[in-house]
């Protein structure tokens, strides 16, 4: 079996009409960034399309939680990386963290941790994952070893100069 790849990372341009007066992305705009690219990653990289899913099987992800933690302002025109991973998962959520970088990834910009439930929509409620997703989710997980809290994963990040971490 084909070892998947468990990071996936993409690249986007800062547009205008996403940015404060400063030129800055504005922040509600990073989780934007950051989720559109993860929907992306996932299609391109392991051909999980969340769109099909909804319409054919009426199931997908809502966000339960999200927290976000910003290190630089990502700047109109800027090209950034994002990458991002699977760190948790369980039958009925997930945990995916995501690291916005400049463009050649020496300077963080942000970190985000998203919970995702499961939900069938026509019952309203969480769903179970399917055998069939599990696997998946099994095959691309790429757990913190060091660090049980988002809290504590920032502080870990921070203590390190000047942000210049790989994954």
């Amino acid at each position: 079996m084909e070892t998947r790849v468990k990071t996936v990372e993409s690249k986007k341009r800062i547009q205008y009409h996403d940015c404060d007066p400063f030129n800055h992305l504005n922040n509600s705009r990073y989780i934007d960034y950051i989720m559109g690219a993860r929907t992306e990653q996932i299609l391109d990289h392991y051909g999980f399309n969340t769109a099909q899913m909804l319409h054919e099987r009426g199931i997908g992800w809502v966000a339960a939680q999200t927290q976000i933690s910003y290190f630089s302002p990502a700047s109109w025109m800027e090209v950034v990386t994002i990458h991002s991973r699977l760190i948790q998962f369980s039958e009925h959520s997930l945990l995916v963290e995501a690291f916005m970088w400049d463009e050649h990834k020496t300077k963080i910009k942000a970190v985000m941790w998203a919970k995702l439930v499961h939900f069938d929509v026509k019952a309203q409620r969480s769903n179970k994952h399917s055998e069939d997703l599990m696997q998946l989710f099994s095959e691309i997980l790429d757990p913190l070893e060091h660090f049980s809290s988002f809290e504590e994963r920032i502080k870990g990040l921070r203590e390190i100069k000047p942000f210049q971490v790989k994954g």
